[in-house]
């Protein structure tokens, strides 16, 4: 049975089935929704276990079920890093103790997924897709996060919305650090922005724009100068993606528009500096491009979180160089 991941955040009280698998790209949105479990059972005993622990060992995930908790009543089992590889072991307790739940969190699962075809069509589960979140729904975030803050306005807002790429995780992070520097909740434009640090990814900006731009040149310059560390591989990524979901929406609306007058119908509104590369880039660019690298960025972003013997760094700049490429095709 399907829920939709807003419902849950309303509500939790609502996943009122005793297996539950969350899955999809927003990371950020499925780490709120085990805080709001937790904070909504906290007399339950958590369990927490991989998919990678449960196959080595089903034993363990099945004494697990099978037992009461010794320390309280309810029982909570979260499964991380879920796959196909884990209905096997799903399947075999469909008699779940009423006070003991089970909720699985996966990243994308494809529409023949088994996983997500047994929690789809199964009546006494619930599956709920957890999907990016759009300028609407982040501005309610920051909004809920910064009530009673002065100076909220929207380009306050749009200022910390485009800081995050529109990845929650992000989001959270910097509104926590908001929170812990205007003690006074008082928000000043300069200060917010000297705090989320906008510049501090000029290298990255300017590396993933020549690409964007398909300047052989200047990328290979860049590629050469600029160190993509490991643990800026996640926001690089973030912001190719946000790149090519913003050309995507420019091209969709120029085919009733000039390009120039859909740069400045899509939201948040584009800073005039900008303007100038997103309409060069827009001309290099078509709907075919973007999906193809679209499908690139998802095949990379798995590859690098599920993998850590492999150099990201290498795989980052190869996606530069296809990135570049694909603008003279």
């Amino acid at each position: 049975m399907i829920v939709k991941s807003y419902l849950i955040e309303n509500n939790i009280e609502s996943l009122n089935k005793n297996k539950v698998l969350f899955y999809g790209e927003n990371n950020g949105l499925k780490q709120d929704i085990k805080i709001k479990i937790k904070s909504s059972n906290q007399t339950a005993e958590i369990i927490n276990l991989s998919q990678e622990e449960i196959l080595k060992n089903k034993e363990i995930f099945y004494n697990e079920v099978q037992n009461n908790s010794l320390f309280s009543k309810d029982k909570i089992i979260f499964i991380n890093n879920c796959n196909d590889k884990i209905l096997s072991a799903i399947e075999t307790v469909d008699d779940v103790i009423d006070n003991i739940k089970i909720f699985l969190f996966s990243e994308i699962l494809e529409k023949k997924s088994t996983l997500r075809n047994y929690f789809e069509k199964s009546k006494n589960v619930l599956i709920v897709p957890c999907y990016n979140d759009n300028e609407i729904s982040l501005k309610k975030i920051i909004v809920s996060k910064l009530k009673g803050f002065q100076g909220l306005n929207s380009q306050n807002i749009n200022l910390i919305i485009n800081t995050c790429n529109k990845e929650r995780d992000k989001l959270n992070n910097e509104l926590n650090k908001i929170v812990s520097y205007f003690s006074d909740k008082i928000l000043e434009f300069s200060k917010l922005e000297k705090l989320l640090d906008i510049n501090i990814n000029d290298n990255l900006n300017f590396l993933k724009d020549e690409a964007f731009n398909g300047d052989k040149y200047k990328t290979n310059k860049l590629l050469g100068d600029t160190v993509i560390e490991t643990e800026k591989n996640t926001l690089f990524l973030g912001m190719i993606n946000s790149r090519l979901n913003k050309l995507k929406e420019i091209l969709e609306l120029s085919k009733t528009k000039k390009i120039e007058d859909a740069i400045n119908l899509i939201k948040p509104p584009v800073f005039w500096k900008e303007k100038p590369l997103l309409t060069l880039q827009a001309t290099k660019w078509n709907l075919n491009k973007i999906k193809n690298c679209l499908d690139k960025t998802y095949k990379l972003e798995i590859k690098i979180k599920s993998n850590n013997n492999i150099d990201k760094n290498l795989l980052m700049k190869k996606l530069v160089i296809d990135i570049c490429m694909l603008s003279n095709a």
